[in-house]
């Protein structure tokens, strides 16, 4: 196959090459490739390379075809053929341009027809000789090929799109699947061959795995399945080791890194623990004693403290499972050795709710909180930052604000950082740089539990607290799923809870209604319900209010001004409504197992029993989803087997494992809720890729030093994670999001 010529503008120089633009990389095509490539996020010759296949076709069995009359119809099939002849059936009204030619072996004759591809015309004439790949279809007793993939027959090197295993690429307007790859072949030709390699082999680099030159060629156009299996390992290795490499060197620069010690003699910890425990009651109007988990928890931190290293713990707790107590007791017990403790959120409505809870556990122990976020009026504002900065707010809540450059502490010594995946590196380090020439100690938090096969490769860096037992009193909610032409004896029971003072959470997946009638909206259904269950007081809160609008409808909820309250995911975190007892998630197969799990949760917080309706059409009616959840019939959909996983169990540790087990590659819980960067090769679904996760941590060990610098002799690699493919990875870690 004759080559492009390659302008004189663009580098001859392989390794100059995989960094150049590709508008400028002199690639066939380039402009068009340069386009698609804002859209598919490639900008360099390196970031195409990397763009590697969805899936591959098996195309190198060779059919005769006199034998097709035997396939199955839309089997894809490959042959070598004669063109007899080309014509043209032009569209007319709302019928497409055709294209149809004859093709011709030995053994027979068919059509091959292609539709609104008016090129083709241009590219086959009679006479031609080429190999034709395609998903065969039956009219009666005539065979056709549609939309066939073809090229001409030459040397079989140079297949690309037929008679061999065929890459095939996610695409964007104005790129074809024939273009991508001869543009990826030129780029493999150019570039990919002379990649520098930067794991060198042996039991501290790549082991056995092939070289990235070939890994990349295989990776693209592997001559069989076992050389693609083999390429892919390498890259997915690649990325877990960027991923450990990433992990342990910032554990390694944190441990050479000095924090204020946090000293807690026994007489204060009974202090704090009693207080923290008198609060609590005040709250819950019972007898309350901290679970067992709880108090792990606390003499964990306890010790982390009372080091000169800072501490990075993450603490992980199912919702309701306490973990605002056990970070109120770290904050307080920061304060009380004349530090300050800061407590991040990501959202303004999760900030004020965490600011009125840690009011009512610190405040009665002498320890003001304060709130700074960003929908503070300008006078608030400079007042607490005047605290903050004079070292008279002990304890601060905020959510971004808290990093902004105006916010000075006098004496930070401790940062709670709560849902933990929804902030970068880069912001919680803005947050931990305002200790001053210190580290601050750091409590990480998240009610989303992560399934035990995944967090013993991501979070092997941080020390790990789990809270798994509930408060003592804390009754399991009731959950059931209905149809929603079966929601009559529902709305009854909420009128019937609302009598008893009780209030109700209808959660929606939409703000607005779209063209899908089985997905309910916020707006609609609030009006629908007003009218329905007058004279019930319905509110309304969804993400285009303004955080005061949307704690104001809350707090009349919580007042007993409201009856019900319509929302959307904003109810999802950081609501707690004592008295609400019911919470209705309609739609519900819209949702995430996550999400209707968190949702779950914000009812239950009181006394009361507690009671969850899942409403969906996923089954064809209330008993069938009963038969389904009570085992009579099994799922046929995965919507199905995550709505009756959540009826089935309350815990949010079995319910991460369940979802684990539903989720597609790329999509994992653990991996999203994790923050960890979303990696291309590697799925930790995979047991073997697990296993290349922990093989990847042994060798990454070996290739840093104590300082957590790459040791000398690999400078390739080095570059390779700080400008390379594996960058983004590398910059990333399990415990926040990038």
């Amino acid at each position: 196959m004759a080559r492009a010529a390659i302008p004189a503008t663009a580098p001859a120089d392989p390794v100059e090459l995989l960094d150049t633009e590709l508008g400028k990389s002199g690639l066939t095509a380039a402009p068009v490739l340069k386009r698609a490539g804002r859209r598919l996020g490639w900008f360099t010759v390196r970031d195409l390379l990397f763009h590697l296949p969805r899936r591959y076709d098996d195309l190198r069995e060779m059919r005769q075809l006199g034998d097709l009359v035997w396939a199955e119809e839309g089997s894809v099939v490959s042959a070598r053929v004669r063109v007899v002849d080309v014509r043209v059936e032009p569209g007319f009204r709302r019928r497409t341009q055709r294209t149809i030619a004859r093709i011709e072996d030995d053994t027979g004759t068919i059509e091959a027809t292609w539709f609104g591809r008016r090129y083709i015309e241009k590219r086959l004439t009679a006479g031609d000789l080429v190999i034709v790949s395609g998903k065969l279809k039956r009219f009666g007793r005539k065979l056709t090929l549609d939309n066939p993939e073809f090229q001409h027959d030459t040397d079989e090197a140079d297949l690309l799109h037929v008679g061999r295993i065929v890459p095939v690429y996610r695409l964007t307007a104005g790129l074809t699947a024939s273009r991508l790859r001869l543009a990826m072949r030129e780029a493999l030709d150019r570039a990919g061959q002379g990649y520098p390699e930067y794991l060198p082999p042996g039991p501290a680099g790549r082991g056995g795995l092939p070289g990235i030159t070939t890994a990349l060629e295989h990776a693209h156009y592997p001559s069989s399945f076992e050389g693609r299996d083999a390429a892919l390992e390498r890259l997915a290795f690649d990325e877990l080791l960027a991923l450990q490499l990433g992990m342990v060197a910032r554990r390694r620069q944190r441990g050479r890194d000095r924090a204020r010690p946090i000293a807690v003699d026994e007489d204060t910890d009974a202090t704090l623990r009693e207080g923290l425990r008198e609060a609590l009651e005040g709250r819950v109007g019972r007898p309350v004693t901290l679970t067992p988990d709880q108090a792990t928890a606390i003499a964990d931190i306890r010790a982390d403290l009372d080091r000169d290293r800072p501490m990075l713990r993450l603490l992980q707790g199912d919702v309701g499972s306490g973990k605002t107590a056990v970070a109120a007791w770290a904050l307080a017990a920061a304060a009380r050795a004349g530090l300050q403790g800061a407590l991040l959120a990501p959202t303004d409505l999760l900030a004020r709710q965490h600011r009125d809870t840690l009011r009512a556990l610190l405040e009665p122990l002498g320890i003001p909180v304060e709130l700074l976020a960003g929908s503070l009026g300008a006078g608030d504002r400079r007042r607490v930052l005047d605290l903050v900065g004079s070292g008279m707010a002990p304890v601060v809540v905020g959510t971004h604000a808290l990093i902004q450059e105006s916010v000075a502490f006098a004496a930070l010594g401790l940062a709670v950082v709560d849902e933990q995946h929804r902030f970068g590196v880069e912001q919680r380090g803005q947050l931990e740089a305002k200790a001053g020439g210190h580290s601050p100690h750091v409590l990480l938090m998240t009610a989303t539990p992560i399934p035990r096969t995944l967090g013993q490769v991501l979070y092997a860096d941080l020390d790990l607290s789990t809270l798994r037992t509930p408060p003592a009193g804390r009754l399991e909610i009731r959950t059931a799923i209905r149809h929603p032409d079966d929601l009559d004896r529902l709305w009854a029971f909420v009128r019937s809870e609302a009598a008893e003072g009780r209030a109700t959470f209808v959660v929606v997946p939409a703000i607005e209604e779209s063209d899908d009638a089985d997905v309910v909206a916020a707006e609609s259904e609030a009006r629908r319900l007003a009218e329905l269950l007058a004279p019930l007081r319905v509110g309304l809160v969804h993400g285009r209010l303004k955080a005061v609008e949307r704690d104001a409808e809350l707090g009349r909820l919580r007042d007993g001004e409201l009856d019900l309250l319509v929302g959307t995911t904003v109810l999802e975190v950081g609501v707690d409504v004592s008295r609400a007892s019911v919470m209705v998630i309609m739609s519900a197969d819209q949702f995430g197992l996550a999400q209707l799990h968190q949702l779950r949760g914000r009812v239950g917080r009181g006394d009361e029993q507690a009671y969850c309706a899942l409403v969906s059409t996923a089954a064809a009616s209330s008993l069938q989803w009963e038969a389904l959840v009570d085992g009579r019939s099994a799922p046929q959909t995965t919507e199905q087997a995550r709505l009756i996983a959540v009826a089935r169990t309350t815990d949010g540790f079995e319910l991460a494992e369940r979802d684990w087990e539903l989720r597609r590659e790329g999509d994992v819980l653990g991996l999203v809720q994790s923050g960890l960067p979303r990696l291309r090769v590697a799925s930790l679904q995979e047991p073997r890729h697990r296993e290349l996760a922990q093989e990847a941590r042994r060798r990454a060990e070996m290739l840093l030093d104590d300082r957590g610098a790459i040791r000398p002799g690999h400078e390739a690699l080095a570059r390779e994670l700080t400008s390379g493919w594996l960058e983004r990875v590398h910059a990333g870690e399990a415990a926040s999001a990038t």
